[in-house]
């Protein structure tokens, strides 16, 4: 897939699978803008994509900050062609009736609020510029309830009708929506996972779990016509078919 000339936007580009989309899509051409709260993490991966990557500091749960670096992304590279909606979290795992409601709310608001942001933010723009991609992170806590992650659950649920709802509204004025479910990834949150010592999510042993780059290079695919089979839905890379097709394996 080449990517010459078009402009993606990552959330969550700091780490994990957003830092290695960020990889993945500037080795294909793209322009990156690069979305995160911690400015010195992106700057490094910024300084180590080159010239075609930008590092913009934001909070993705305050919409002001969002609408910002949007912005600034359009005065960097002219236009957005792609956002990403990577930016996630699953901290506080715990049950319901002794979740912290503070911490709990906050993974409401980057999850979802966040996702509903970088939307809201992103849509107009490539609107205007005759369309474009808007790739979310789902689960498959998106469709089945797990101990203890009650927010991460729902969230990804939200996330995964934010997304059916956008391809609702704005398929037709050229915006491409899907979701990808990548299964278990090698990242910070599954070390998270693995030390909560809860479900049996975290009693996986970690060489189970896939590399970040697969669901990177699975999101490049998605920005190709051959996806367009799962606009307004989710791609699983628990499919071998999809792993087969994306050429993971």
């Amino acid at each position: 897939m080449d990517m010459t000339g078009k402009t993606v936007m990552i959330t969550g580009a700091s780490r994990g699978i957003g830092a290695e989309t960020a990889r993945v899509f500037a080795a294909a051409g793209a322009n990156v803008a690069l979305i995160a709260r911690s400015a010195d993490a992106i700057a490094e991966l910024a300084g180590e994509i080159g010239p075609q990557a930008v590092a913009i500091p934001c909070d993705i749960s305050r919409y002001w900050e969002v609408a910002k670096a949007v912005e600034n992304c359009q005065t960097a590279f002219g236009g957005l062609d792609v956002l990403i909606n990577n930016a996630g979290v699953i901290e506080p795992i715990a049950h319901l009736s002794t979740a912290d409601p503070d911490a709990w709310d906050q993974v409401i608001d980057i999850n979802v609020k966040g996702v509903f942001h970088g939307m809201r933010a992103a849509v107009p723009l490539m609107k205007a510029g005759g369309g474009g991609t808007v790739l979310t992170i789902s689960s498959g806590a998106a469709h089945s309830p797990i101990e203890a992650w009650s927010q991460y659950c729902a969230s990804k649920a939200a996330v995964n009708m934010l997304t059916r709802c956008l391809d609702l509204e704005e398929r037709a004025h050229g915006i491409r929506a899907i979701g990808l479910s990548p299964g278990t990834v090698a990242t910070q949150m599954q070390r998270e996972i693995k030390a909560s010592g809860v479900n049996p999510v975290s009693q996986l042993d970690w060489n189970v779990h896939i590399p970040a780059d697969w669901p990177a290079r699975a999101l490049l695919w998605m920005c190709s016509p051959e996806a367009d089979t799962w606009l307004g839905d989710e791609i699983s890379l628990r499919d071998e078919g999809i792993r087969k097709t994306v050429g993971l394996i």
